[in-house]
């Protein structure tokens, strides 16, 4: 990988990150179920709960601002649905899964045979990257960025090409497409991971237009739904040379019950079946995540209302910041951000754990810069607290 993880976190960070990383790791690469007969929508099971779950207690209570999880965890319709089927667990119920498959399809405007349920968003941008690069395809991608892509073109033997974002963080597609002439994928993370910011969609649209032929665009909107851009799902609907995933893991608040969407043409999906055939048996969705995730997706109030709670918590910590000398990459519309720390970012993350803080990582092209994350107010007023002592 392309990022330095800087040393100076407690053995008890260390162990939640390694935590995650094994759910990652178990997570295998695969495709719960891509359609099925339409299916009537659930009933919804309550509204969206906005007060955050309760904590697990540590002997000196660390707050976790470190991993861009969702601190008010799922909402009150998710927990509804996991308890009611949670009780029919000793059955297999595949129908629930096309249930919510069929929700994402009435949602999101598309045909059948166009999107597919996932343990997260993980293993479908694996299938999209090993099914469409290889050692005479390669993979140009953003830096900085999420990892993952870079990280399965090594698995793949594919050569890698990254190219800087733009005075204004976005991809450079223009770029992208000079990288090389024999691209196999284009990875485009939107908004993007760390910087938090969007690639205008005509952008994307001009990618698709100018890339070589026989490659494709991949593009991970894990954290669209903090944002008010346009979507690149409608592309997939054209028939576009396009993939597009998106999670439950993020706004859902449903990180560790893996749940994510891909959306793509039937013939990309073959080929997702062509990399991993038995992933259904692998990797396949429980009810109890399909379920909830079938309520979030119908649970009108709750996209709005956490975009706007992670917005005012956002914009209340960057003014304080900004008052304080420190600056960040503008124009997040994620539920995180990157703030320059002055200094190398190990050392503030050290200095943010000691006021019982754990703030997240560094990148190699920005390593000054720390991503740190958006938690409750009460959260986000703690770590204004520890910053206090490092005002210049």
């Amino acid at each position: 990988m392309n990022n330095t993880f800087r040393s100076g976190l407690s053995r008890r960070s260390f162990l939640r990150n390694l935590g995650a990383a094994s759910v990652a790791a178990t997570s295998l690469p695969g495709i719960a179920a891509v359609q099925g007969p339409a299916a009537p929508h659930a009933t919804r099971g309550g509204v969206s709960n906005n007060k955050p779950l309760l904590s697990l207690p540590t002997e000196d209570s660390v707050v976790f601002i470190s991993m861009n999880e969702n601190p008010l965890g799922p909402a009150q319709s998710s927990l509804d649905a996991i308890a009611e089927m949670a009780l029919v667990g000793n059955r297999y119920h595949g129908d629930v899964i096309q249930r919510t498959v069929s929700t994402a399809i009435d949602l999101f405007e598309m045909k059948r045979g166009y999107v597919g349920l996932f343990p997260g968003s993980g293993g479908a941008l694996n299938l999209a990257l090993m099914s469409n690069i290889g050692p005479d395809r390669p993979l140009v991608y953003a830096d900085p960025s999420y990892e993952q892509a870079p990280s399965v073109a090594d698995t793949m033997g594919a050569p890698k090409f990254p190219v800087k974002l733009t005075k204004t963080y976005a991809h450079d597609v223009r770029a992208m497409v000079a990288a090389t002439p024999k691209a196999g994928a284009y990875s485009i993370v939107n908004p993007n991971n760390p910087t938090g910011t969007m690639t205008p969609k005509e952008d994307i649209v001009w990618l698709l237009k100018n890339k070589p032929a026989g490659s494709v665009v991949i593009v991970d909107e894990a954290y669209h739904d903090f944002s008010n851009a346009d979507s690149c799902i409608d592309l997939v609907a054209a028939d576009q040379d396009i993939i597009v995933t998106r999670t439950f893991s993020k706004i859902y608040g449903m990180a560790g019950l893996r749940a994510g969407l891909a959306f793509a043409r039937p013939d990309y999906f073959q080929k997702f079946r062509a990399i991993a055939p038995y992933a259904p048996s692998l990797a396949s969705v429980s009810i109890t995540s399909a379920a909830a995730a079938n309520a979030a997706l119908l649970d009108k109030d709750l996209v709005p209302t956490r975009r706007k709670i992670n917005a005012d918590n956002r914009s209340e910590t960057l003014e304080f910041l900004a008052k304080r000398g420190y600056s960040v990459v503008p124009g997040s519309q994620t539920n995180f951000f990157m703030v320059n720390t002055r200094r190398p970012g190990g050392e503030f993350q050290s200095a943010m754990l000691g006021e019982n803080v754990a703030v997240g990582r560094t990148w190699d092209s920005m390593p000054t810069y720390v991503r740190v994350s958006i938690g409750t107010r009460e959260e986000m007023a703690k770590f204004q607290a520890g910053v206090e002592p490092e005002r210049a």
